[in-house]
């Protein structure tokens, strides 16, 4: 890991700025077992939880996540929606709708499901929020795309005066965590 990459949980904050009212913080670690209000998982279109990260907030999480996703049954790329954390440490998973590679208008369309995922969490009154790299894994969005969109979008949010104090941007590993800060 980069000397730099902080974990979450070692005591080391990672890298932040402020913009506005806003932190933007970014750090190494297990988004789905990060002490945060509310964290963003890259969902499929049915919202299902799959594999991966989707396997740890079923398994850890309990039966009401899925409870609650399979209500709603599914949703449209660029969308997101909010449901509980389940017995997780974070209160709310906020469940976003992402573009695939190769997927026509990718940038845009990853810039929307991020902005979508942070007007969600301001809509359920979410002050803290945790993102993964947006598309980076499974669906094979390029992780250069992934941290450019993403930190632009979040930027954009917090210099715009949203109701977020706090955005972290966790990265699964420290290949992650340079391709953000050589953006932060």
């Amino acid at each position: 890991m980069n000397a730099d990459a902080g974990k979450a949980g070692d005591g080391n904050n990672g890298v932040r700025k402020n913009f506005g009212g806003c932190k933007i913080r970014l750090l190494v670690g297990d988004i789905t077992d990060l002490q945060v209000e509310a964290f963003v998982f890259y969902s499929r279109p049915n919202l299902s939880l799959g594999s991966g990260f989707g396997t740890a907030i079923a398994k850890r999480g309990g039966s009401a996540i899925k409870g609650e996703l399979d209500k709603i049954g599914s949703l449209p790329v660029t969308d997101a929606v909010v449901t509980t954390g389940g017995k997780l440490k974070a209160k709310y998973i906020v469940h976003a709708v992402g573009p695939a590679f190769q997927e026509e208008n990718l940038e845009e369309k990853l810039r929307q499901t991020v902005l979508n995922a942070v007007k969600r969490a301001e809509e359920k009154g979410i002050r803290q929020i945790a993102f993964p790299a947006m598309g980076a894994g499974f669906y094979g969005v390029p992780l250069d795309t992934c941290s450019q969109v993403m930190l632009r979008s979040l930027r954009e949010c917090a210099a715009g005066g949203c109701e977020i104090r706090e955005i972290i941007i966790c990265a699964n590993d420290a290949r992650e965590y340079r391709a953000f800060v050589k953006g932060f």
